[in-house]
């Protein structure tokens, strides 16, 4: 399949925060821990392994072994699960909501990414094993983000009340959805193989993490995947100290206030993502998850009567660890401290609060992973690249916003000259002229020219948008035929990864779609792709 790469920067997408990391700008440097490169990958094998224990390994593998337990997963999957008792076994993570029918097309590029990361690294390290984990969200409590996929140009919604985490749902309702996305679908092949789908992953499970489990399963299974659900009794015992430390010391809040700090007092004026609150943890049962506070030594579940004293609430963390969910802030330790993980893998917006909280993971003791951005892709069809040969576009100029482009080739294309800059030039040298006489003469006469050359520049310049609006009346039908192409593959002006559903392409390219994005993702190669599926 033909590719082409744009830099992440010139897409004009991401912010200046991810741009600076891939470039490696020093001013980042003391927020991340080693850059993702290849050759930095045997020094964090080294590190996790001297960190991460046999016991832990065990606990592990023991949680999948049981997630698993009416899975129908691949030999190549379970042969993961089993190697993670190995202690030259990792791990490579990705993790993201319970999107319904995976949400928007990066859900499949980040666990692509993660598989061809571990496939990369096992040609590097051939004595070491490398597990890709997709991390599931369960704990999540957002509904509406998660509730609803597009469709050719249709939202497919899931309806219902909820509360508590996601992945607890059951899926009431979801009849109903099936009935509405099937009768949009054609009588075709892959037609049919999406109805089943969707089918069986949501009409024939109890819950959304079953569910969840299920489609993942089915679309990444044989390229060995790990799913994973940090919702589980047993690898949150494994995170006890640290949910003690963060009720007693709230140590996550002092160290990531003061990396906000840093990153605030730097001239390049990075967004802080996060902002992290005193107690960074939750409180669940059965249709809740609410914030824990603390105030003058009582410890309260928000909107709800439920308290402890210090001493019954490290009572209750050691009975029912289960219970203590950790938010975007803790989480990521969560996740190093039950996995023998050398990176992490997100999107731009993960990575901007990744780098908030290497000083807490320091503080912890817990190696803080390789931050890995995600591949970003544009998938095109050969009649779309025809398209765009014959209006003598290329990839690059699709990423300009609609006026700019529709600007741009409207110049491209036109006749007579709509670009005054070598008329702007001449009128200022002529000025210039006029400034030096000014000057010999009276100096007061300094400010009548300034003031005819704003008044003679500014004639030019209404004069070019004049010239500009005439032209692009006259290629109106070109510039309309610019606009369709650009909306069709920039849906909303958003990048078609953010809005479209795999099930859009999936209809005419059926399985060739992942096993394409596997043969053409390089996870190292940090630059966006371009992906002409013919």
């Amino acid at each position: 399949m033909p590719t082409d790469c744009i830099t992440f920067r010139n897409t004009n997408y991401f912010s200046g925060l991810i741009c600076d990391y891939l470039d490696e700008k020093s001013a980042l440097k003391p927020f991340y821990h080693r850059f993702p490169k290849l050759d930095n990958f045997k020094d964090q094998i080294d590190e996790k392994k001297a960190s991460f224990t046999s016991k832990s390994r065990a606990v592990l593998v023991s949680s999948l072994q049981e997630q698993y337990q009416n899975v129908n997963s691949s030999s190549v999957t379970k042969r993961n699960i089993e190697s993670l008792k190995d202690d030259n076994t990792f791990t490579i993570t990705t993790g993201h909501q319970l999107n319904i029918f995976t949400g928007p097309l990066y859900f499949l590029y980040k666990i692509v990414s993660t598989i061809n990361l571990c496939e990369e690294l096992k040609v590097k390290h051939p004595e070491t094993n490398f597990v890709p984990i997709y991390w599931m969200a369960t704990e999540d409590h957002d509904f509406e983000e998660i509730n609803y996929f597009n469709f050719k140009e249709k939202k497919v919604q899931w309806n219902r009340e909820a509360s508590g985490p996601v992945g607890e749902l059951d899926l009431e309702g979801f009849k109903n959805v099936f009935e509405v996305f099937s009768k949009q679908l054609p009588k075709s092949i892959n037609g049919d193989k999406l109805v089943a789908l969707f089918q069986n992953t949501y009409v024939n499970h109890n819950n959304l993490t079953e569910a969840t489990r299920y489609l993942v399963n089915e679309l990444f299974s044989e390229y060995g995947l790990v799913i994973l659900d940090g919702n589980d009794k047993a690898l949150k015992k494994e995170f006890i100290p640290y949910v003690k430390e963060e009720l007693v010391n709230q140590s996550s809040f002092k160290n990531v206030s003061e990396t906000n700090e840093q990153l605030n007092s730097l001239p390049e004026n990075y967004k802080i993502q996060v902002n992290p609150r005193e107690i960074n943890l939750f409180y669940i049962k059965p249709g809740l998850r609410e914030r824990i506070v603390e105030e003058n030594g009582v410890y309260q579940v928000l909107e709800t009567d439920i308290s402890w004293n210090k001493s019954q609430l490290l009572d209750e963390v050691e009975s029912h660890p289960e219970r203590f969910s950790p938010n975007v802030i803790l989480r990521p330790l969560f996740q190093e401290v039950v996995l023998p993980n050398l990176c992490y893998i997100g999107g731009g917006g993960e990575l901007a609060y990744w780098f908030q909280l290497k000083s807490n993971f320091e503080s912890q003791k817990i190696p803080f992973p390789i931050l890995l951005l995600r591949n970003s892709v544009l998938l095109t069809t050969s009649k779309q690249q025809n398209k765009l040969e014959k209006l003598g576009l290329k990839n690059e100029d699709l990423f300009l916003k609609q006026n700019e482009l529709l600007t741009k080739v409207t110049k491209d294309i036109s006749e007579i000259q709509i670009d005054l800059s070598k008329q702007k030039k001449h009128l200022q040298k002529q000025f210039e002229d006029l400034y030096i006489l000014a000057q010999k003469t009276d100096e007061s006469f300094k400010g009548a020219v300034s003031a005819q050359e704003h008044k003679q520049i500014k004639g030019l310049e209404h004069l070019e948008k004049r010239l500009l609006k005439a032209q692009k009346r006259k290629q109106a039908d070109v510039l309309e035929r610019v606009k369709l192409l650009q909306d069709d593959l920039f849906p909303n002006q958003s990048l078609q990864e953010r809005q479209t559903n795999f099930s859009t392409f999936y209809l005419e390219f059926g399985d060739q779609l992942i096993q394409q994005l596997m043969l053409n993702l390089q996870p190292l190669k940090n630059e966006f792709i371009i992906l002409n599926l013919e």
